[in-house]
């Protein structure tokens, strides 16, 4: 899927080109804690590293323009100096021509005059040029309690900045000032979001440092929950929280992660669980570094399991108990992906060990007597069946394993599945997906689609090589990971060198000029996978 313009913003969508430039506007912090260090120093430094062989994935990189100079340490703020129009003008035109961004995040404007002359470039965006993503993240007021705007801003913002805005990212605070609505119970903020889909904004992320505890939901009186919505759906994430004092800089940082996840190509949802782990393992190593509180600490790519939070569709998936299935080798090797059980004996008698019945759109009655089938097969050859959709037929025909995409988990009933020692796997397509199946402890997770594929109709946009890599690498102690997706014989070496331990096709076999030749060359590169 090609870049999607900003008129409408789903979850899974990859909002930005795939250019590395990040603009942000704010102020500078001469403490350096938050404002535009904080900034550059999070846009840069969430990098994606060790990039795989034959990725295209874009390399963010940091622009400034600066709109207030303030004079502050870690204790307070004695003076706030707004930058001239004039000097603000010379700053985006000088970028506008060499560097134009990806995205724009904004944070710190001190006057309604600021304001105003921001809202009018937005409204004359070269039309040469693809409009990028705007972040707002509404910075008024220090971690020291001491205000940083020259004047009051709010009426400016609301009337003439927020029809620009595709992410608001406002704590609890600034949601109260801009609404007058106090984020107590989970509803209200879907009443917020409200509010501000009237001033234009296009979907809102609530920061949950800031939220605290929401009455009915329990689980926010010792985890820290952010929460993106688009009006018609949300998404959730939550970590426990972190005790500490030093927080300096924590919505700058979490912002400008966001920002620059969105600048490499990141889909929506997954840039916002990266950006709330990099946040985190940085609010962890956090130490002061004056007298009074210390900056979030900036420590690049997260790479730490327990850094990544738990993600959610709905918020009563965060009060289900996580699963547990039953364990399937680490190495399931070479696993085809075939709609028959002729298709499914021909290659099991060819060595494969892997492999999945998936026939879709069948009644159950037409379907039974396919899955029966194929259970007798794999019994026969000792073999690891996996049938795709029919977990009830699975259930009782007493099936190895099911396979379950992430539409399938809401109407799937997970716990008798779990209660019948049948194993699992999941479908995921990014981060978000990733951490939402994980919480139930699936026999494994297949990550995808790696490569375009014509096999099926798909929203998200391809992972390729290097977001395969670091979820691989995520996952390693974890749970056993399948490379999965428009992945043909010219591309399995580099997908292999990911380091994932297997590999499904779904085409690549059955549509092979000499089937035996080819199972044969797959088998060889990526093996049947361990013993029973």
């Amino acid at each position: 899927m090609s870049w999607i313009p900003h008129t409408v913003i789903q979850p899974y969508q990859v909002l930005s080109q795939r250019t590395s430039i990040v603009w942000t506007i704010g102020g500078s912090d001469s403490g350096a804690g938050a404002g535009i260090q904080a900034d550059i120093q999070a846009i840069n430094g969430l990098r994606a590293r060790d990039a795989a062989p034959g990725s295209t994935l874009a390399v963010a990189q940091a622009c400034s323009i600066i709109t207030t100079v303030t004079a502050q340490n870690s204790e307070s703020t004695s003076d706030v100096l707004a930058v001239p129009l004039d000097m603000l003008e010379q700053q985006w035109m000088q970028l506008l021509a060499d560097m134009p961004p990806a995205v724009i995040k904004i944070s710190l404007l001190a006057s309604p005059s600021q304001v105003e002359w921001l809202a009018d470039q937005l409204d004359s965006w070269p039309a040469g040029l693809p409009r990028p993503l705007v972040i707002y993240d509404p910075v008024a007021i220090a971690s020291s309690g001491d205000v940083l705007t020259a004047e009051p801003i709010l009426e400016s913002v609301k009337q003439e900045l927020l029809r620009h805005i595709d992410v608001l990212t406002p704590n609890s605070h600034e949601v109260l000032a801009m609404t007058g609505i106090a984020l107590l119970f989970s509803g209200d903020m879907q009443r917020a979001y409200d509010k501000f889909r009237e001033y234009g904004v296009k979907s809102v992320l609530f920061k949950g440092g800031h939220i605290g505890q929401l009455m009915d939901v329990e689980l926010t009186e010792t985890h820290v929950m952010d929460a993106w919505s688009n009006g018609d759906c949300w998404r959730y994430c939550l970590s426990a929280k972190v005790e500490t004092k030093h927080g300096h800089g924590t919505g700058c940082s979490f912002a400008a992660a966001l920002a620059s996840g969105l600048a490499q190509g990141y889909a929506l949802e997954d840039a916002f669980a990266i950006a709330h782990a990099y946040v985190q393992q940085g609010l962890k190593a956090a130490v002061a570094q004056g007298k009074g509180p210390g900056p979030v600490l900036h420590l690049g790519w997260p790479t730490h399991w327990q850094d990544f939070p738990r993600t959610a569709n709905d918020l009563c998936e965060l009060d289900l108990p996580t699963q547990g299935f039953a364990p399937c080798p680490s190495d399931l090797g070479l696993y085809p992906v075939v709609n028959s059980p002729e298709w499914l004996e021909r290659l099991l008698q060819l060595g494969v060990k892997t492999i999945q019945l998936r026939a879709k759109d069948l009644s159950d009655g037409a379907a039974e007597p396919l899955v029966i089938r194929a259970i007798e097969l794999g019994r026969k050859y000792q073999a690891r069946v996996f049938i795709n959709d029919y977990w009830r037929l699975a259930i009782k025909h007493q099936a190895y394993g099911v396979h379950l995409g992430q539409e399938d988990l809401d109407d799937a009933n997970i716990e008798e599945i779990a209660s019948a020692g049948i194993r699992i796997g999941l479908s995921t397509h990014g981060y978000f997906e990733m951490l939402r199946a994980a919480a139930l402890k699936p026999s494994y997770l297949a990550v995808g689609h790696i490569y375009p594929t014509t096999t099926k109709n798909m929203p998200s946009t391809p992972q390729g090589l290097t977001k395969l890599q670091q979820q691989v690498s995520l996952l390693k102690s974890v749970l056993p990971t399948v490379a999965i997706g428009g992945i043909d014989w010219p591309r399995a070496k580099q997908v292999r060198a990911t380091g994932v331990a297997s590999i499904a096709v779904v085409r690549a076999l059955t549509q092979a000029e000499d089937v035996e030749v080819a199972t044969a060359q797959w088998l060889g590169l990526v093996g049947a996978g361990a013993l029973q």
